[in-house]
């Protein structure tokens, strides 16, 4: 047994520190694109997404998913609520960090996991266990904090949290693929995409066509947006979710490094602290997941 939960890690390990590697330098891929509009951004990235899912569908012999979905009212319901979610969400990161908010962004994603339990509980009937209610209650201390003295960047953590865990919980209720689900989320947002693209172009700030750096970089999105998701979704099928989610803090400390380091953003004491609250929350979050964990492995 406990050969084969080695096993299993080796298999999905390389895949899951991939995937968190990628979304964790990802602000340095949008610094690059400082001089395009967040939105015109979100659109390039959600109509290159789609001719690249379209392959990867091909080959796993998906697309006959894909085409049901469009039958299923229900399930394209939810996709759409999804697809808003997730276009919201990059529109915020796109934001935070082509104006020097990455630490705040960073923050949004420490708390993710914190969210997706208080979501478990409201809607999933999911029960907090003692030591998860003290890592909620400790990361809601580390949030009031804020509100003090950085009440204009809190709203993007919150929001950053909030629409991924919200995106996490539909997502998990739809028995859809992760690839076909992204497929049909940016197929749905499509038209706004090509008619921000459009104005954006009529505009001449649209950035595509500018220079073949900006352009590449702008094609280049379809992949950024793909690939990690993919290998995401092949580390989910190899690894435990437990193991999974001790992954996940990687890409928020990349960032977290990245803003403080690489980009100079200003870190006040009162941002200090309510960070190390939520390090410390996270802390008693990963030792309940390993106390359950190994409970059930008994």
């Amino acid at each position: 047994m406990a050969d084969d939960k080695q096993t299993e890690l080796a298999s999905g390990l390389p895949y899951a520190i991939s995937a968190y590697l990628i979304w964790g330098f990802m602000p340095v891929y949008f610094k690059l694109l400082n001089h395009v509009p967040p939105i015109a951004i979100v659109a390039q990235r959600i109509l290159w997404s789609i001719p690249l899912l379209l392959v990867i569908m091909a080959f796993r012999k998906q697309l006959h998913e894909y085409g049901a979905i469009f039958r299923h009212k229900v399930h394209l319901r939810n996709l759409l609520a999804t697809a808003t979610l997730i276009a919201v969400n990059w529109l915020i990161y796109i934001w935070a960090v082509s104006t020097d908010h990455i630490l705040a962004a960073s923050l949004g994603y420490y708390l993710n996991p914190l969210v997706n339990v208080l979501l478990g509980w409201l809607f999933l009937g999911e029960r907090l266990r003692p030591l998860q209610m003290v890592a909620v209650a400790v990361a809601a201390i580390g949030v009031a904090i804020l509100i003090g003295d950085a009440l204009d960047t809190l709203w993007v953590s919150v929001s950053l949290a909030l629409s991924f865990g919200l995106y996490g919980l539909i997502r998990k209720v739809t028995p859809v693929g992760s690839v076909p689900g992204l497929a049909i989320e940016t197929t749905l947002l499509a038209p706004l995409s090509l008619g921000a693209v459009f104005w954006y172009a009529h505009a001449g700030t649209g950035g595509f066509g500018d220079d073949y750096t900006t352009s590449g970089l702008l094609i280049l999105a379809g992949a950024v947006t793909a690939i990690p998701l993919l290998m995401f979704a092949t580390a989910a099928q190899r690894m435990s979710y437990a193991s999974l989610g001790f992954v996940q803090y990687i890409a928020p400390s990349i960032a977290f490094l990245l803003g403080f380091y690489a980009y100079d953003e200003p870190l006040s004491t009162t941002k200090l602290a309510c960070f190390i609250l939520i390090w410390f929350s996270i802390a008693i979050f990963c030792a309940d997941a390993i106390k359950t964990y190994r409970a059930a492995k008994a």
